[in-house]
């Protein structure tokens, strides 16, 4: 069996160890953020010491000396960096701190704040602060901020307010507005959301494929369930669960062509493209989580952990997995990418056999393609 590589996501794996000063050289001329925070080094003929991933011009490997501490590079007589600032937090935990504080700044704003307004809190341009926030969190402020009024609204309407006092609460300003764009990210209306999708009519099939039975239903706005199982029976009770007050209704016939397009991606995600129009429900969270498991090369994994660093929420590796549990579309979302730390593969909605089968054919095609 062809072992499947580990897609490494940016800050979501742990730093390697600098432990000869060889590998701490190779460091400071790499300009290597992942070293930052194992050691400093100082320059005799400037007198300061400075973090590895420092943009100061290089110095003279006669000249430098390495740091396991800040201490001790000042006992030795040396001055911090002006320009990387090793007195200060590695760059990264800063970088972290001021997205986490422009996060709730966003998040109890009336109005989405203006970009310059966050940039400057952190004393960043707006356009690093874009890019660093976008790498930080997965999602631009914007996006961010819809996301986040998305979830009040969706708080507002399952606890039983009424549609005028949700949209109010939640900081649209104007019932039309919001409107406009409800069914991006409620998936159907707000009176529909609020009664659990009472009064939609979700159209429904079972065909067959590679891994068993798999079940393919759609709303107004696109396939909204993809499930895999073994009876049809089962997934179309699963499909009930899903959604208590829709009406549920057997597909026609000419339903049969978006079961077969979905079939040929589940029986060959690495080379066929999902054409049809998915709608995706789910919370802010949960929509934040299943965008990074879409960014996951076929052939690839990446772990809960580094999905959980990569979203700047390094302890929420159980919400991770909740997410995954939640994806209601199979492959069409590769949950299935997602594993343990060790390698080992987790649970999975569909059953880890046909987890182990997916990622197996993956990484299968991914190597003969290689070749």
């Amino acid at each position: 069996m062809n072992a499947t590589p580990t897609y490494r996501i940016a800050t979501g794996d742990p730093a390697p160890r600098f432990v000869t000063d060889a590998a701490k050289w190779n460091a400071v001329r790499r300009r290597d953020p992942a070293a930052d925070g194992h050691f400093f080094f100082s320059v005799k003929t400037t007198g300061v010491y400075c973090h590895p991933s420092c943009a100061a011009r290089r110095a003279l490997r006669e000249n430098v000396a390495f740091h396991q501490t800040r201490a001790e590079a000042e006992r030795a007589g040396f001055r911090p960096c002006k320009r990387c600032r090793p007195d200060l937090p590695a760059r990264a935990d800063r970088e972290a701190a001021w997205v986490a504080r422009a996060c709730r700044t966003i998040e109890s704003a009336e109005e989405q704040p203006r970009l310059a307004d966050l940039a400057a809190t952190a004393h960043v341009g707006p356009y690093h602060f874009h890019r660093t926030f976008k790498r930080i969190t997965g999602v631009t402020p914007k996006a961010y901020y819809a996301a986040h009024r998305q979830r009040r609204v969706q708080d507002r309407l399952s606890a039983g307010s009424g549609v005028t006092e949700a949209i109010y609460d939640a900081g649209f300003n104007s019932g039309g507005h919001f409107y406009e764009v409800a069914p991006d990210f409620l998936g159907m209306t707000p009176s529909a959301y609020r009664s659990g999708g009472r009064n939609e009519t979700i159209r429904y099939a079972v065909g067959r494929c590679t891994l068993g039975c798999v079940l393919v239903a759609a709303a107004e706005r696109g396939i909204c369930a993809i499930f895999l199982g073994d009876k049809p029976k089962a997934l179309i009770a699963d499909l009930a669960g899903r959604f208590p007050e829709a009406q549920l209704v057997k597909a026609d016939p000419d339903f049969a062509d978006r079961v077969s397009d979905v079939v040929r991606f589940i029986d060959d995600p690495a080379h066929e493209r999902m054409r049809l129009p998915l709608d995706v429900r789910g919370t802010a969270f949960q929509r934040r989580v299943w965008e990074l498991l879409r960014a996951i090369p076929a052939g690839t994994t990446a772990s809960y952990a580094a999905i959980a660093k990569r979203l700047g929420k390094p302890r929420a590796v159980r919400a991770v997995a909740g997410a995954c549990a939640a994806n209601a579309l199979a492959v069409a979302i590769p949950c299935h990418r997602v594993v343990a730390s060790d390698g080992k593969l987790a649970g999975y909605r569909w059953g880890i056999e046909r987890k182990r089968h997916l990622l197996e054919r993956e990484s299968k095609k991914r190597t003969s393609k290689r070749t």
